[in-house]
């Protein structure tokens, strides 16, 4: 499934990863990180990553710029407060073209990172660990709305599949990301669940992210199965 974008994933994650100042400031996170170490089985379009406390933002972004010169990559749009960019690659028409790289320097006390090997890049990285990506995959919902109206129905697909592998994860991020006990938070989340996802989103959403037969079995059962998953606090 899009094999020029995950080409594209690959050559610019290597690059960061080969690159001491790079590596050692950016912490990688998100649903290409949870898919390269096999928590997640659907495919993702981003690159994301925490920022180290401290980190000279302004050389970081000097190497972002100097990899995509080195390949080429067209940057369609780029934030001036954070290290965000979303870059063009050469595709076939109508097909997907841009990659978006976050490296956001949100300082969350609770969250933890260990290095792990990417096999996909024969490269060790530090990672956010499965049990702080499961809470900030919680929060992203919350997240998502607050600060933007928007809703993305992969986030209920990841929650539901890191329940389904039964990872736990951390309520001290949960807590001080969104200032509620996780109680509360949880009650919010499934209440936001029930009156906004409907089968549309996850259609739109999740077509193109996860392969079509697998698709098929959990696009009718995702929203419940997850809201069950949400009733009971770990």
């Amino acid at each position: 499934m899009m094999p020029v974008h995950k080409a594209w994933l690959i050559r610019v994650l290597t690059e960061i990863a080969d690159d001491p100042e790079m590596s050692g400031n950016l912490q990688f996170k998100g649903g290409t990180c949870a898919a390269m170490l096999g928590w997640l089985d659907r495919f993702s379009v981003d690159l994301d990553f925490d920022v180290t406390a401290g980190a000279d933002e302004k050389l970081l972004r000097q190497k972002f710029h100097a990899i995509f010169k080195k390949f080429d990559l067209e940057t369609k749009q780029e934030s001036k407060k954070a290290l965000e960019f979303w870059v063009k690659y050469e595709a076939p028409e109508n097909s997907r073209n841009t990659i978006k790289i976050d490296a956001l320097n949100w300082q969350v006390k609770a969250n933890k990172y260990i290095p792990q090997y990417l096999p996909e890049i024969d490269r060790f990285m530090t990672c956010q660990t499965i049990e702080t990506m499961f809470a900030n995959k919680l929060v992203a919902v919350w997240d998502r709305w607050h600060k933007s109206k928007s809703i993305a129905a992969r986030d209920i697909y990841d929650i539901h599949h890191f329940y389904l592998q039964n990872f736990i994860y951390l309520p001290e991020v949960i807590e001080e990301r969104t200032e509620m006990p996780v109680k509360k938070y949880l009650a919010w989340l499934r209440d936001f669940i029930q009156k906004h996802i409907t089968e549309r989103l996850i259609d739109e959403d999740l077509n193109a992210l996860v392969p079509p037969e697998q698709f098929k079995k959990i696009r009718r059962t995702l929203k419940q199965e997850t809201l069950s998953f949400l009733k009971v606090v770990k």
